[in-house]
């Protein structure tokens, strides 16, 4: 039996999401000489990738730093967290970047794992925002709100240049 397959946003949608996003963070972060954006692995690292190449373009004399931070999604506690490259966090600014928030539950342990390097400010970014909250964490900058069933699944596809959300 086939999945139905819906297109929640098409690459241009997501362009224009992502856009509006790094705008938020230019406003926010616009006297700062020093930013670190932390994208959570694979998906949430290229989104973080293309609003830090938006960022830096608006800032051109700040430093935009993007790490990536891997994690095991299923289970945050079973490994180590890692990140690369390995910068020094503390007294920093840092953006954490995922795709899907869902229960919360990654975005908290990568959270807390970064609160850990003593920094000094963190604000979240996720491209799309479920409401299906396990954890007490939010996203300060969401791409899109969608209210879905747990049955349903929100799947991030980023091919080269094209990104692409969709209900399955």
């Amino acid at each position: 039996m086939e999945k139905l397959r819906t297109t929640i946003l098409n690459n241009d949608d997501v362009e224009k999401k992502i856009a509006r996003i790094a705008f938020q963070i230019i406003e926010e972060y616009f006297e700062d000489k020093e930013l670190l954006i932390v994208g959570i692995s694979k998906n949430g690292f290229l989104l973080a990738g293309k609003i830090a190449k938006l960022v830096q373009r608006d800032l051109p004399k700040s430093t935009i730093n993007l790490i990536e931070l891997s994690i095991n999604k299923r289970n945050p506690l079973k490994e180590n967290v890692t990140i690369s490259p390995n910068l020094i966090f503390e007294n920093k600014k840092v953006i954490l970047v995922d795709d899907v928030l869902n229960s919360g539950k990654t975005l908290m342990h990568a959270a807390s794992y970064i609160v850990s390097k003593d920094i000094k400010k963190m604000n979240t970014v996720v491209l799309v925002d479920r409401r299906h909250r396990n954890f007490p964490i939010k996203a300060d900058w969401v791409g899109l709100t969608l209210s879905t069933t747990i049955q349903e699944h929100i799947n991030v596809e980023i091919l080269e240049n094209d990104i692409s959300v969709y209900l399955e």
